[in-house]
């Protein structure tokens, strides 16, 4: 079990967009290697989503899921999924806001609009394409980790008042 440092909200490395994972690289080694990382890092801080950037990887790789957390007693059961180069777009115009927490911005939770369906096409680990339509708190997280593969941050979305 390997449970790296999460960069924190000053660290500059945050704010930089990550490099495409190369498709020679799916399937290796040390890819699974870095979602192992995340998995183990996730858990230990009982987080429902981890970006590879958060631990100082500049890869567009995510890994999310959650069956019972301290942190959303209130969430539904989402399986692990892991998402090599994810992107998605939004399913109609509604959208919801709720608080959201950060493991890199610990302590802070803060009123954040999200699309409430979004489409999401990305790849599995070893190079599946994974072409779907979420909703809910599996849309919202979908959304803030991707934001952490494009440099932004949880206080860059707080709904202002």
């Amino acid at each position: 079990m390997v449970v790296r440092p999460v960069l924190q909200l000053c660290d500059p490395r945050l704010r930089q967009p990550s490099a495409a994972v190369a498709p020679d690289a799916l399937g290796t080694a040390q890819l699974a290697a870095l979602i192992d990382d995340l998995r183990d890092t996730m858990a230990a801080r009982a987080g429902a989503g981890l970006a590879a950037p958060q631990i100082a990887v500049s890869l567009r790789v995510v890994i999310f899921g959650i069956t019972s957390n301290p942190r959303y007693p209130d969430a539904p059961p989402i399986p692990e999924t892991v998402l090599i180069n994810p992107e998605w777009t939004p399913v109609g115009t509604d959208t919801t806001e709720a608080l959201e927490g950060c493991l890199s911005v610990p302590g802070m939770r803060v009123p954040v609009l999200r699309a409430s369906r979004v489409h999401l096409s990305a790849l599995s680990a070893c190079g599946q394409r994974i072409d779907k339509e979420v909703e809910g708190f599996e849309a919202r997280i979908v959304q803030h980790e991707c934001d952490h593969l494009n440099g932004v941050l949880l206080p860059d979305r707080v709904v202002s008042a």
